[in-house]
């Protein structure tokens, strides 16, 4: 994929990326290296809940004049958690660029954190932690991390109820000062000269040693009960390849065949021939230091072990796929490609990410990855034997 594309590297550790296109509008992501991963156990869900504070005003600006400064110019401003990164991004118009990293560093570096407004955000965290307690989908495919990670870093993201309980405007302080070597991703009608001049400008981090983070594997099971339900939820936890590992596109070729979409083999053995599920899918977590896939289908008690059955069995028989399914994985997985390179936003969160993983070029080379993946690479991978399950039931 060819594009018009830049990466520098600032005096303070900052990656800046930049692709140009030519549509006069822009998706900004200034990620740092400080994510749920890096948390004392003692306080997991710190990451997820500075994240949201960091949106709850400044010393110039209300909550309310944050989020009015980018919508009223018809743009939008978020951010999210994940294990090795915070993240905030925003879209705008073009000739707002200068507004968007000004807002950016205004949130990052002049933070307000009034008690009254932290102790508001800490309640709809709480509330965020129940919500996907609630939700038996959510729910079991967030929890199956427990069972193939020890702890913390087998802890969700969002936290438990009484790690984040216990979180003060000391917690968040502390975890601020872990922020680090920023990656700044910015796709559209831009001038990268332009975007180094305003990072150096509205985001001056300090140069900081990145922290480390302990992943250590684990296996195991867990069943649970629910009055309430009348459907049991079954999700099924592979350790596979990291971000960093070439085998990924392997993987994603292997799970685009086995459970993605109506046309894969789980879908049509589970759901089309034995309607045994409604819902049969598959999820990737990928990043620098761990890797992992899980299976999901929602099907009643009795059948949850013809549904564990089956997937396993598919699995396996996938270490005999032949040719034409490859090259249909690969055309479907570069149809996806394509399709996705439209978005600017996931473009500039992807380009972080590989930037992450080691070099952002790497997003461009990604239809070459696909296209040299080899039957035997691919077989390979139905060679995963070991895995943990959680299951939900009624009861």
């Amino acid at each position: 994929m060819e594009a018009d594309f830049s990466r520098k590297e600032l005096e303070n550790g900052m990656t800046v990326l930049v692709e140009r296109r030519q549509l006069p509008l822009f998706s900004c992501v200034l990620a740092v290296r400080a994510g749920a991963a890096h948390e004392p156990e003692r306080e997991k869900g710190v990451a997820h809940y500075l994240e949201h504070c960091l949106f709850q005003g400044t010393e110039t600006r209300s909550s309310e004049e944050l989020s009015a400064a980018v919508e009223k110019r018809g743009g939008t401003l978020n951010g999210f958690t994940a294990e090795e990164l915070t993240a905030f991004w925003l879209r705008l118009p073009s000739q707002h660029l200068e507004l968007g990293l000004e807002l950016l560093g205004d949130m990052l570096f002049h933070p307000a954190f009034q008690e009254e407004r932290l102790e508001k955000e800490k309640r709809v965290v709480l509330e965020e932690v129940k919500m996907v307690h609630d939700n038996p989908r959510s729910h079991v495919l967030s929890r199956i991390k427990s069972l193939l990670y020890e702890r913390p870093f087998g802890v969700e993201v969002l936290g438990e109820m009484e790690t984040v309980r216990k979180l003060s405007r000391a917690s968040l302080l502390s975890f601020l000062g872990n922020y680090n070597r920023p990656i700044l991703s910015v796709v559209g009608k831009v001038d990268p000269e332009e975007v180094v001049e305003m990072a150096r400008r509205y985001l001056p981090f300090p140069k900081r040693p990145e922290p480390g983070i302990r992943v250590r594997r684990r296996r195991g099971g867990r069943v649970e009960r629910r009055k309430e339900l009348r459907q049991a939820h079954l999700v099924l936890g592979f350790h596979t390849p990291t971000l960093r590992d070439r085998r990924r596109y392997a993987l994603q070729s292997f799970l685009a065949v086995l459970a993605e979409g109506a046309s894969s083999r789980l879908f049509q053995e589970i759901r089309d021939r034995r309607g045994l599920a409604y819902e049969v899918s598959a999820h990737l977590n990928l990043g620098r230091s761990y890797g992992y896939a899980a299976l999901y289908a929602g099907t009643e008690p009795g059948k949850v072990e013809e549904v564990k059955g089956l997937m396993l069995s598919e699995i396996k028989k996938m270490r005999e796929l032949d040719r034409k399914e490859l090259e249909e994985a690969k055309e479907q997985l570069i149809g996806q490609y394509r399709l996705m390179a439209e978005n600017s936003y996931r473009v500039a969160l992807a380009l972080v990410y590989e930037e992450l993983a080691g070099s952002a070029e790497e997003f461009y080379r990604y239809e070459e990855r696909v296209s040299g993946l080899t039957l035997e690479e691919v077989r390979g991978l139905g060679r995963l034997g070991d895995y943990s399950f959680f299951l939900l039931l009624p009861g």
